[in-house]
């Protein structure tokens, strides 16, 4: 099943984030090898802020695990909770629809 994984960062998180992205990153990797990420990306402090320079208000991650326990625990495992960079994540269930 695909669950939705929500974090909302820290104000003042863009240093944070920005040292452990690389970590972050190669785990979104490593579900997306396994043909379990559906999407994910951050979301902007600002509007037509590309480069992302004005920092982010957080993340949406939706993968596939085999159950809530285990998405909490590989949500509870990320350098981003792990460094602070959220200060809160939530979890649901999710049921792709479209596309």
């Amino acid at each position: 099943m695909y669950y939705m994984i929500t974090g909302k960062d820290n104000d003042d998180s863009l240093e944070k984030r920005r040292s452990v992205r690389g970590a972050h990153i190669a785990r979104l990797e490593q579900l997306k090898a396994e043909d379990r990420l559906l999407l994910a990306g951050p979301s902007y402090n600002q509007d037509m802020d590309p480069t992302g320079s004005h920092g982010f208000s957080g993340s949406l991650i939706v993968a596939e695990f085999d159950s809530l326990s285990t998405a909490k625990a590989w949500a509870a495992a990320d350098p981003y909770v792990t460094a602070e960079v959220y200060k809160q994540i939530e979890i649901h269930p999710f049921k792709k629809v479209l596309p």
